[in-house]
């Protein structure tokens, strides 16, 4: 097949089948429906990737950039370490879409090249939420339940805003709950999370 000079980059069409997996799971991604929904034609996703499975894999890793390690690139500029755990969570909440791609991706996981990116992203969140909260001055056990509890508190809350998000206070009142969800997950001194304070009962 001839190769046509791109019109667009590489990262155009990673981004063309992120939105696809949101639609449609992996199965939403295929090179002709993206080529049209995109105003080219097929030459220029070939000039970019030899087949769909490399425009998965960069999809996949363009998405982990984005989601996990510019955020948290952002969030190491904040030096006080409550402020950083703030950041984190606004950035995490900020955009439903991205929310829902991440849902379809773990929708997605009996695929092995879906499951070892979603492996991949939530251990590394899970890792830097965990530094963030032994620089609040916790030990390191305290910090690892106080992240696993505020990972899983943001999971539901995307799973709400897809499945329910009447549940959820509308428009600009959710930036409220948002406010009062981080003060929860941000413990005051001595503070456990909920779940420990229960099997301590």
């Amino acid at each position: 097949m001839a190769q046509q000079k791109p019109t667009l980059s590489a990262d155009d069409w990673a981004d063309a089948a992120l939105d696809a997996m949101v639609d449609g799971g992996l199965d939403g991604v295929a090179v002709e429906p993206l080529a049209r929904k995109l105003g080219v034609t097929k030459g220029s996703f070939y000039w970019h990737f030899a087949n769909r499975d490399a425009l998965i894999r960069a999809s996949l890793e363009r998405w982990a950039s984005r989601e996990t390690e510019q955020i948290i690139a952002r969030a190491k500029g904040v030096k006080q370490p409550r402020k950083r755990i703030q950041t984190v969570f606004k950035a995490a909440n900020g955009s439903e879409r991205e929310g829902h791609l991440y849902l379809a991706l773990a929708a997605a996981s009996r695929d092995p090249r879906v499951a070892d990116f979603v492996h991949k992203v939530s251990q590394r969140r899970l890792d830097f939420l965990s530094e963030c909260y032994r620089a609040l001055g916790l030990p390191t056990r305290d910090a690892r339940k106080w992240a696993t509890f505020a990972y899983s508190t943001f999971l539901g809350t995307l799973q709400l805003r897809r499945d329910n998000p009447s549940a959820l206070p509308p428009g600009a009142m959710f930036n409220e709950y948002l406010r009062l969800l981080i003060e929860t997950l941000i413990p005051r001194s001595g503070e456990q999370p909920p779940a420990a304070n229960e099997q301590a009962a």
